[in-house]
């Protein structure tokens, strides 16, 4: 008896799990997330919070206005001789003030350090963003591959028990000994015990995509069949790399670090130097009742302009030191640097080579596939007519399957790490991802 070809695995999933009309696809998941993910929401209120710090330093090379208003009563009694005179008055005053930095390099060094770290919150915004991508694609190819791993399962079961049958038959017509029956019966409980392992396999796998969407994952797109997998464009490292070296958000915030610590050596150097303020304030004083001079109505009004300058001579050492400790974590963020760009590079490549490797796997899984399904219905038609024995089949059927399995994971293997080359040289995008999309069923 030869056994029938397992079924199309798009079709066995749609009838394992129902249509794809309703299934969601890769984008709509990561839109979900975007929404509902806790880490991402995280990044994204401390990114608006580095923003609203990063403004603050603005406020050093702003004018400062200031308005301040009072009243107070006087009680003042003036005893001459025999006679008490109540010379009690009351005070109304209300003034304004305003001063603008004219000369202050430490509060223009804080500023520019502002606007920088307005780019390191952007860049750590754009890592998360890139990092959340990748983890729902993870997340949504490893239902996939534990979706098509049960297809397959169960579709070994089934051959695994049509193979029992017929040796249970052969048994009793005599044409097969026992051994071929208690080896199909085996082998059958095997499959039964994984079947079990890889149904909560696909639970586990679900429950870990929902944990970062927020909605049900039963019913997901499989990849459209037959699969076209893209290449890997530039095919050399190094191409990468460079890209790498002008995007990664890694590599970017290190260098803010270092261009945020030279400012600080010059804010700390600043310490040595003058300032120099514009100021002005006016002012005006009312005795509506008069005062302890006078018993009449009394208003007094005044206005300056001027100039505040301060030159610092000895404050204990205090500048040579914050100079010191500039200077050392300006040496601490180049070569922050230095690592930032070697790991990257180190990574970029690993990617690289690890995508490479993946599409040249799938190829050889292809043949491979093609091959051990001849195999397996060789060994059916050699059991069929004596020449070979019940376990060749049963060890075919096995090679055949895993060699599917491995081919499903492989793939999937290779569409994520595309994503994960793009993350490795900073240019995941959304538009990255919808090329994936467009590789799912419709």
């Amino acid at each position: 008896m030869k056994l029938p070809r397992p079924l199309p695995l798009a079709f066995a999933l749609a009838t394992l799990f129902g249509g794809s009309a309703q299934a969601q696809n890769l984008v709509q998941m990561y839109e979900a997330a975007r929404g509902y993910d806790a880490s991402y929401q995280s990044a994204l209120a401390q990114y608006t919070a580095s923003v609203a710090k990063a403004d603050q330093a603005t406020s050093g090379i702003l004018p400062s206005v200031g308005i301040g208003a009072g009243y107070s009563g006087t009680q003042f009694e003036n005893k001459t001789g025999n006679a008490t005179f109540d010379n009690s008055f009351r005070t109304e005053n209300a003034n304004i003030s305003a001063s603008q930095p004219l000369y202050r390099p430490a509060n223009l060094a804080t500023y520019e350090q502002g606007r920088k770290q307005v780019e390191v919150a952007k860049a750590q915004l754009a890592s998360v963003e890139q990092d959340l991508i990748l983890r729902v694609s993870q997340a949504y190819f490893d239902v996939l591959a534990a979706q098509d791993n049960l297809v397959l399962v169960r579709e070994q079961k089934k051959a695994v028990a049509e193979q029992f049958a017929s040796a249970k038959r052969n048994f009793e017509v005599g044409t097969a000994t026992i051994t071929d029956s208690r080896e199909a019966e085996a082998q059958y409980d095997l499959i039964l015990a994984e079947e079990i392992n890889v149904e909560n396999d696909v639970r586990v796998k679900r429950l870990a995509l929902e944990l970062i969407v927020g909605r049900p994952a039963n019913e997901l797109k499989p990849l459209a069949r037959p699969v076209v997998l893209p290449p890997v464009t530039p095919s050399e490292p190094e191409p990468w790399v460079q890209i790498a070296y002008e995007n990664n958000p890694t590599v970017q915030q290190s260098r803010l670090a270092l261009d945020i610590a030279k400012l600080g050596v010059a804010k700390a150097y600043a310490g040595h130097k003058p300032t120099l303020d514009l100021t002005a304030s006016y002012g005006n004083t009312r005795y509506p009742g008069g005062n302890s001079s006078t018993g009449f109505y009394t208003r007094t009004t005044a206005g300056t302009v001027g100039l505040s300058f301060n030159l610092p001579v000895f404050s204990g050492f205090l500048v040579q030191n914050q100079v010191k400790e500039a200077l050392s974590l300006e040496e601490k963020a180049k070569s922050d640097v230095d690592a930032a760009e070697r790991s990257v590079a180190q990574f970029t490549r690993a990617a690289v080579y690890s995508l490479k490797s993946g599409l040249g796997r799938v190829k050889a899984l292809e043949t491979a596939e093609a091959s051990t399904q001849s195999a397996l219905d060789a060994n059916v038609l050699g059991y069929q007519v004596g020449v070979r024995i019940n376990l060749d089949v049963l060890n075919s059927q096995t090679k055949v399957f895993a060699t599917k399995r491995d081919l499903d994971q492989t793939r999937y293997n290779v569409l994520v790490g595309g994503l994960r080359l793009r993350q490795a040289a900073g240019t995941l995008k959304l538009e990255d991802l919808n090329a994936v999309n467009t590789l799912l069923a419709k």
